[in-house]
């Protein structure tokens, strides 16, 4: 039988006495990064197998104690912890996705943010500059980082990040891996950086300033300010420092650029066009890709063209800092809003190419129609899972050649009308 949410803390932790939950911890130890013992339930199949939430925790906490980290930690950290419907819901919520990229950067990379971006590189400016020379990664990267995040640290999020990160891995899609999340809060609590009551965040377990998950914070928070603890909450500090050592550990090579918005020529391959589609500069030059002022590709580093609303909209040639921004969050639009806020917060000018504002998104029904339309021509989209990715844009530009329009990939209203016609 499943514990109803907001089980009081008081009672479940006497319940867990009463299951012998110090008898438990006194089984062989869990080795960290080790499977865990028969005795402890399997996590992701918790709830489906009517284990009592008090004997789920008593297994956590058997395994906390097994990875080294101490009983009182764990008591105080669960010592209120309550389920959260919310939270669950969130999880279980189907997102429409149905922004087009140009509404979402619209709203990440708006004149405010660059105003507050602007200010904020000056406020902290001998701060990013120490971290700068030390990491490589520009002032204007980090900052860019924390506003689209956190605004700045104005949405950081008010969850408290164990009542959420307990609520997903007993009752979330995926268990196992919110709790293996879990457990690494409880190592940052083990740890001194922050008390319970401190560490919030997002639904979903993310933390701090530039929303760290607790795994990420243990493999990359810095105490840059020298007091003893890693505070991505309230020291700045520590939370530039320490976005820097992720976005360093990401990829990032120091001295290049992420990118920039090209020209693409009459008749260019769209094909081409795709985030795992990568040349030496050379050949895009070969094939015409060219700077908006017109000049020549500079350097021969390896590069992808990246077009997300098809022949109508701006185009842009991504190189590896690019992607590591995206090992942050693999979001195009999210890589593309950090890149931008950046070079717009330095004094460079943003999107000039002109994006097809009429062009509304496709609801997620929508997407599952045009991919199902699609298979039944024999196009081949992949799965009718309403994910538009490179299956179902390869798909798109079959049938565009087909009927002799530009083959872009760019799934439209009307694409899927002229879909609907031929079925």
């Amino acid at each position: 039988m499943r514990v109803p949410f907001r089980h009081p803390a008081r009672l479940l932790l006497a319940t867990l006495l009463m299951a012998g939950c110090q008898s438990t911890g006194a089984t062989a130890p869990v080795a960290s990064g080790s499977p865990t013992t028969a005795t402890i339930p399997a996590p992701a199949a918790a709830a489906q197998q009517s284990v009592s939430f008090a004997e789920w925790l008593a297994a956590l906490r058997a395994e906390a104690l097994g990875q080294g980290i101490r009983p009182q930690t764990f008591d105080r950290a669960f010592q209120r912890v309550k389920l959260s419907d919310r939270v669950v819901e969130l999880d279980s919520a189907q997102p429409e996705f149905t922004r087009q990229v140009w509404q979402y950067l619209d709203s990440a990379v708006n004149e405010k943010r660059v105003q507050d971006g602007r200010q904020k590189l000056q406020e902290h400016a001998a701060l990013l500059s120490r971290i700068t020379r030390r990491t490589g990664v520009p002032g204007e990267i980090l900052v860019a980082f924390w506003g689209v995040e956190s605004d700045f640290g104005k949405s950081t999020g008010n969850f408290s990040v164990i009542d959420a990160l307990t609520t997903l891995a007993f009752e979330g899609r995926r268990a196992a891996y919110f709790r293996s999340e879990l457990l690494a809060a409880l190592r940052i609590l083990d740890s001194g950086d922050i008390a319970p009551e401190r560490m919030s965040g997002s639904w979903a377990g993310a933390m701090g300033q530039t929303q760290f998950m607790p795994t990420v914070f243990l493999r990359n928070a810095v105490d840059e300010d020298g007091d003893g603890h890693r505070d991505i909450w309230g020291s700045m500090p520590d939370v530039l420092a320490s976005t820097a050592k992720f976005v360093l550990a990401n990829g990032w090579r120091p001295g290049e650029p992420w990118g920039q918005e090209v020209r693409l020529p009459d008749g260019f391959p769209y094909d081409q066009a795709e985030l795992g589609m990568t040349k030496p500069l050379s050949e895009w030059r070969r094939l015409g890709v060219r700077p908006l002022d017109g000049s020549e590709l500079d350097g021969d580093a390896p590069a992808s063209v990246l077009v997300l609303a098809g022949h109508r909209g701006p185009a842009f040639l991504v190189r590896d800092n690019f992607r590591a921004i995206m090992r942050y969050n693999p979001s195009t639009s999210y890589s593309l809003a950090v890149a931008l806020l950046a070079d717009r917060m330095t004094g460079k000018p943003g999107v000039r190419g002109n994006w097809p504002r009429e062009e509304q998104a496709l609801s997620r029904d929508e997407r599952v129609d045009l991919q199902q339309r699609l298979a039944a021509l024999g196009m081949e989209p992949g799965a009718a899972d309403g994910i538009v990715g490179a299956n179902t844009r390869s798909a798109v530009r079959r049938f565009q050649a087909s009927i002799g329009e530009i083959p872009d990939g760019f799934a439209t209203k009307g694409l899927l009308e002229r879909l609907r016609q031929r079925s």
